[in-house]
């Protein structure tokens, strides 16, 4: 912001004392003050008011610092030196310098001889967020420890709390002839009517964990501790943090809260219609309107991604946009509606110095209120407010909605209840019928509370309607059944299909197509909750970006928690990536790629944090680093949602040195545990559930050989003891984890592998042989095994590797790229790269559709062929004959280059 001249600071303080009564008296109170600001030392002139009558009383003193941060504050504001944000901070830190003097104060009158110490004072609102209106109350929960706070002979701990609070809350808010400091609402305690105004911590823990609501979910978001013990009450709020930030969503807190929202807006009806008497925080359109915007989205999506968690309006806004989910023109209309909203409140306040949020009703006092703003007139004000106070109201009631009428509810009687399913389009009503009177008996005890009925009987008509589309109604029907039964709640799971109905249709697709994700969605319902954001069915970003987001949401404290939470992680993304394939049009070469993305940023993180782990107790090993080799479909960075990961661990430096730690290792023995101590990271099912499985088998020597192995040794056993199909496999290696520079190093040691002479005729005999053996011992399991069948996607891959090694040109891990260079080498047929792309789409979706057989069901057929591009299964059977056909004929020439089998003429 341009720096602004004493002018313009002058200019305000005669607007002050024209439209201000309270700023007037202060002005003539405090001249070296106003001789500060005039000159245009405003952060001084702050200072000088924060440390004004130190001899004084401590409720004195008090006092005249409000005041006469309140004169500085204000011309700060009005001359533009200070914007919203400054002006709001400034007013909450004064706020907590206050609250520290008030609650010292109460300590050394009754325990001259202790220091302050176990009660705090957890600001709430405006106050947590640092936002505080320039003439406001705070509204704060009191906790105190028990074990910590101090008491006096023959007094409980309880007592003494309850005393040291109370006396504070006097020193703030009673009004003396100097004034009040600030009014102290202890109304958002848990339930205030029944309880003391201060809490013991462990009780007011159980409370947020057990029986709050909605409402106070919300309210902690901006809660902050602000005063007296932080350590205890930065302990409390840490404690409540999973009841503020729930990763699975809690669209019945949401809805309670925008219930809420709704009810303010009746309440205040008068000062609905916008004019004066407008009430700038309640009213349609006004600065709840905003808050509440930015919050239903932090409560909806910050359980999953800790960086949306911002307490500040604006910062929240701004962290929802860079994230997505708010669209940046809406941010930037908030944003500017909450700025304007704002500094016209704190314009009211400062007339008289009242906690008022209603623009004047009579003209003359309006006109005055928009003339303290620096504006003509009242007409000027309310013009300039118009766009704001519209565009929230239409913004708010495109998150909340008005109260509709939603679709009638089915009936009761069976018979009616059939008849309305035959109408809605379910033929065979009969199991319907009865599956809907199972629900509705309490049968199931997933749907006994009276909220999940009521969320299921909100919920039927739109999910019949759905399921009535399905290719197989019953059993997408019984699949339903199952998900529901495996929950441990169903309240949340429906209440989210209530909420998002467009996500009805989703459900049923998968429990029409996809048994993998309705598994999964029976383990674990919240998976659904990442597909209410937009970008969930986006492609996965690269590994970088996915390393990075999977750190930055990490909350957890320990590595069982970091394996918990990329469980978590790995398994919303591999859910929404099956879901991409059943629900829209997107490519299953995109998807495998996805697939394989995800899990190389999960082994990023769960490496490292193995190592790390590791280190503590063990040390490093002096010049040597881990290094994790990608082969098999992971090397090519494609899978499918079933695969396993095909991993090779080795390490840098001398195989005979020591670790450094407290407990020493060798390296070769320091090296193999840790790299066990990784598989474990990766393999193990937690609490969260499993992540991969992993084969070490290409590994130097196979299961014969030691689990990690040097560079030095690897080179050499490539060099000198490799069997052929051990250097095929190395044309699909790539490092997945360690340096830059030794990934480089251990690239060139492939790379030399691979490109040695070799001898055409022998290659060629021994992939040929062994191309026979894996058609002797793993049969193909049905005619669409597009793996293992003749001409599937076995016989490529000899083909193409057989290629690379007898020309040595064309190595790429990726198939696809290794296939488009071989073909512009003229050294095979460019329709196999078509083929390959044919056969890996099918083997993606078959996967997910059909993870159980090679052949999806019959109602899937469709679903599989739009997939995989063709029109109808027909035309897809009649594409993978035909891609069959072109490997086949491919790789039974190449393979008769090698002469007959052994035993045959």
């Amino acid at each position: 912001m341009e720096s602004l001249t004493p002018h313009s600071i002058a200019e305000a303080v005669a607007r002050a004392r024209a439209h201000s009564p309270f700023l007037a008296r202060q002005i003539d109170v405090y001249p070296d003050l106003v001789g500060l600001l005039h000159a245009g030392q405003v952060d001084a002139a702050w200072d000088a008011a924060r440390a004004l009558a130190p001899e004084d009383p401590v409720d004195r003193r008090l006092r005249v610092r409000r005041s006469a941060v309140a004169l500085v504050a204000a011309i700060a504001d009005l001359s533009g030196r200070w914007d919203l944000d400054a002006v709001t901070r400034h007013l909450s830190d004064f706020a907590d310098e206050a609250i520290d003097d008030a609650l010292a104060a109460a300590f050394t009158e009754r325990y001259p001889d202790e220091a302050p110490r176990g009660v705090a004072l957890i600001a709430l609102g405006k106050h947590g967020s640092r936002e505080l209106n320039y003439s406001s109350d705070i509204d704060p929960i009191l906790i105190f420890d028990p074990e910590t706070v101090p008491t006096r002979a023959r007094e409980e701990p309880q007592d003494a709390a309850l005393r040291l609070a109370r006396r504070m809350v006097s020193l703030l808010s009673e009004r003396t002839g100097d004034g009040y400091v600030f009014r102290v609402d202890l109304r958002l305690r848990p339930s205030p009517e029944a309880t003391p105004i201060i809490l013991p911590v462990d009780a007011a823990i159980s409370y947020y964990e057990s029986a709050a609501v909605g409402w106070e979910q919300a309210a902690f978001i901006r809660a902050r501790a602000a005063a007296g013990d932080r350590t205890l009450g930065q302990g409390f709020l840490s404690a409540i943090r999973p009841f503020v930030w729930r990763r699975t969503i809690d669209f019945g807190a949401i809805r309670a809260i925008s219930d809420v929202s709704r009810r303010i807006r009746a309440h205040y009806a008068s000062g609905q219609r916008f004019g004066p008497g407008f009430d700038l925080k309640r009213g349609r359109g006004g600065i709840r309107e905003v808050e509440f915007f930015a919050q239903a989205h932090q409560l909806i999506h910050g359980g999953r991604n800790p960086a949306l968690r911002a307490p500040a309006t604006r910062d929240a806004l701004r962290v929802l946009g860079e994230a997505g989910l708010i669209a940046p023109e809406v941010v930037a209309q908030l944003d500017a509606a909450y700025v304007m909203l704002r500094t016209t409140e704190h314009r009211l306040q400062m007339v008289d110095d009242r906690q008022t949020h209603s623009l004047p009703e009579q003209p003359g006092a309006l006109d005055n209120v928009a003339r303290l703003d620096g504006r003509a007139d009242g007409a000027a004000l309310l013009a300039a407010l118009t766009p704001h106070v519209e565009a929230t109201g239409l913004r708010f009631d495109e998150l909340v909605g008005e109260d509709e009428e939603g679709d009638q509810r089915l009936p009761d009687d069976e018979r009616a209840l059939a008849q309305r399913l035959a109408d809605i389009g379910i033929e065979e009503t009969e199991p319907f019928v009865a599956r809907i009177a199972r629900w509705r008996d309490g049968s199931l005890r997933q749907l006994r509370s009276t909220a999940a009925r009521e969320a299921l009987e909100e919920l039927l008509p739109v999910l019949m309607r759905e399921i009535a589309r399905a290719p197989a109604p019953l059993n997408a029907l019984n699949k339903l059944d199952q998900v529901i039964e495996g929950l441990p709640s169903a309240v949340n799971f429906l209440r989210l299909l209530v909420a998002r109905p467009g996500l009805a249709e989703t459900l049923v697709l998968i429990l029409s197509h996809a048994p993998t994700l309705a598994d999964a969605l029976g383990r674990r319902a919240a998976l659904f909750d990442g597909l209410i954001d937009q970008s969930a069915l986006d492609l996965p970003p690269d590994v970088p970006a996915l390393v990075a987001d999977m750190r930055a949401r990490d909350t957890s404290e320990d590595f069982q928690g970091r394996l918990d939470h990329v469980r978590q992680i790995v398994g919303e993304r591999r859910f929404a990536l099956g879901v991409q394939i059943v629900s829209r049009e997107v490519d299953p070469l995109e998807v495998g790629k996805g697939y394989a993305r995800v899990a190389e940023a999960a082994v990023d993180v769960l490496a490292a944090a193995a190592v790390a782990e590791f280190e503590e107790t063990h040390g490093r090993v002096p010049g040597s680093e881990l290094v994790i080799l990608a082969l098999g479909r992971f090397g090519g960075g494609l899978l499918t949602h079933a695969s396993d990961l095909d991993l090779v661990f080795l390490f840098t430096g001398d195989f005979a040195t020591e670790s450094d730690g407290r407990r020493p290792l060798g390296g070769t023995l320091y090296f193999n545990r840790l790299s066990q101590r990784v598989i474990n990271a990766l393999s193990v099912p937690t609490a969260a559930g499993a992540l991969y499985e992993v084969d070490t088998r290409l590994r130097p020597s196979g299961n014969q050989g030691p689990l990690a192995v040097s560079f030095e040794s690897f080179a050499r056993y490539q060099a000198e003891s490799a069997w052929t199909w051990e250097h095929l496999a190395l044309t699909r290696a790539r490092p997945v984890f360690g340096s830059d520079a030794a990934r480089a190093q251990i690239g060139s040691i492939i790379g030399e592998t691979l490109c040695v002479a070799r001898d055409p005729a022998a290659l060629l005999r021994e992939a040929a042989k062994m191309r026979r053996d894996i058609a002797t011992h793993k049969s193909p399991v049905g005619p669409l095994d597009v793996k293992l069948m003749p001409g599937g996607l076995i016989d490529l891959e000899f083909l193409i590797h057989v290629t690379q090694l007898t020309h040595r040109t064309g190595f790429s891990p990726d198939l696809g790229t290794a296939l488009d260079a071989l073909a512009g080498a003229g050294l095979i047929d460019p329709a196999l790269r078509g083929a390959h792309d044919l056969l890996t789409r099918y083997l993606v979706v078959s996967r997910l559709v059909a993870p159980q057989s090679t052949e999806p069901a019959e109602e899937s057929h469709w679903l599989v062929a739009r997939a995989c591009g063709a029109c109808d299964w027909a035309e897809l059977l009649a594409r993978i004959d035909g891609a069959r056909q072109i490997i086949g004929e491919n790789w039974t020439a190449l393979a008769n280059q090698a002469g007959p089998a052994e035993g045959t003429d």
